[in-house]
């Protein structure tokens, strides 16, 4: 495992975070709490330091699991990261009640990194307003949280002044070689490591989506001469470079987890050679090309009041694009549809839209996954 330096932090950070948002599930929907608890330790064993999750993540389940996977020592190994549900929060009381069940939930008496969650231009007025920096002096003042940072879902014109308003540990930003400029981007990375945030990133691999090989894609990685798959070439591709501090993985199986420990144990800045940086652009431009709906599988757009798996809807629907192989994706459709997630559930009533951070326009593209699978 590499470990990078983050500005205000004692201890060095582990390249490799585990996100705590797509954890091994049962039958049921719930989390499997024995594969789930073993994966985590399991991270920790391997040299895993930064774990995070946020009060919502699994239907709020995320956050009550990791206080008891981190029991037998293992809570002091790490640095934890949680969220303030900012969308949520109508007065600054109700910051400080968030953060005091967190860390019941949590079992912990402190958050080494606290975040406010999803900010954009709308909900950072919202909770300024309210005294969302006067509550992080205060909780960093009385140790309830050791570093205050805050994640973004927005454009880079809201980014800046968040960055400028108060003094930040760190930020977590979405990041990856196809988002070289989605929701800030690469210009958003570089503003805050150039102000000494330290940058987390989440969706390092489009949730899961560039882990999948496509047809062509094998074919550009090979000619720049390194033998990887391609979840290792979407990760050291974020390594590589020096202002990334942790790069959050949503691992959800073992075999996940222990390869993305292998490729930690040679994320180095600077380490891609000339011809291996030159192909992604090629791969971006081949992805480009068959991506139809930006979906990254994050989730907050569920629960649909219809009942819609709105996630599995738009991943089936971009697999049968950029793999063209249409009749399995509207096989593997039929078979979730049964349980009432289908896209012709759809009600229209646009909650999803409201809480969606790609901007995505939800019901339009659901639309059009019923008319393709019917």
């Amino acid at each position: 495992m590499q470990y990078r330096r983050m500005r205000g932090v004692d201890a060095p950070l582990s390249v490799l975070g585990f996100g705590a948002m797509r954890l091994p599930l049962l039958e049921d929907g719930r989390i499997d709490r024995e594969a789930a608890a073993e994966m985590v330790r399991d991270a920790i064993d391997g040299g895993v330091n930064y774990l995070d999750t946020a009060y919502v993540y699994h239907q709020g389940e995320s956050e009550p699991f990791l206080g008891e996977a981190l029991e037998s020592g293992y809570r002091d190994r790490v640095h934890l990261a949680t969220k303030l549900p900012v969308w949520a929060v109508e007065s600054r009381a109700d910051m400080d009640r968030y953060l005091d069940e967190q860390r019941e939930r949590l079992r912990t008496d402190h958050i080494d990194f606290y975040l406010l969650h999803g900010l954009n231009g709308e909900s950072w007025a919202k909770v300024h307003a309210l005294g969302a920096l006067e509550f992080l002096d205060d909780a960093l003042a009385d140790g309830r949280i050791r570093h205050a940072g805050f994640s973004f879902h927005d454009g880079l014109e809201a980014f800046g002044p968040i960055v400028d308003a108060y003094d930040w540990t760190f930020t977590q930003v979405q990041y990856n070689y196809m988002d070289l400029h989605y929701q800030g981007g690469v210009e958003a990375v570089r503003y805050a490591a150039d102000r000494g945030l330290g940058v987390v990133v989440m969706e390092p691999l489009r949730g899961g989506a560039l882990a999948r090989p496509i047809p062509g894609a094998a074919d550009l990685w090979a000619r720049a001469g390194a033998e990887r798959t391609p979840a290792e070439w979407g990760l050291v591709w974020l390594w590589n470079q020096p202002e990334v501090t942790v790069v959050l993985s949503g691992m959800s199986s073992t075999g996940q987890l222990h390869e993305n420990l292998a490729y930690a144990d040679g994320a180095r800045a600077g380490s891609l050679s000339p011809a291996e940086a030159a192909i992604y652009e090629e791969v971006r431009n081949l992805y480009r090309d068959r991506t139809v709906v930006g979906c990254t599988r994050c989730g907050y757009c569920q629960p649909c009041p219809a009942g819609v798996d709105i996630p599995e809807c738009f991943s089936l629907y971009n697999d049968a694009h950029v793999y063209g192989d249409r009749a399995a994706s509207r096989s593997g459709y039929h078979i979730f549809e049964r349980f009432g997630g289908g896209a012709s559930n759809c009600t229209e009533c646009g909650a999803c839209e409201e809480r969606c951070p790609q901007g995505i326009e939800i019901r339009k593209q659901l639309k059009a996954v019923a008319e393709l699978f019917r």
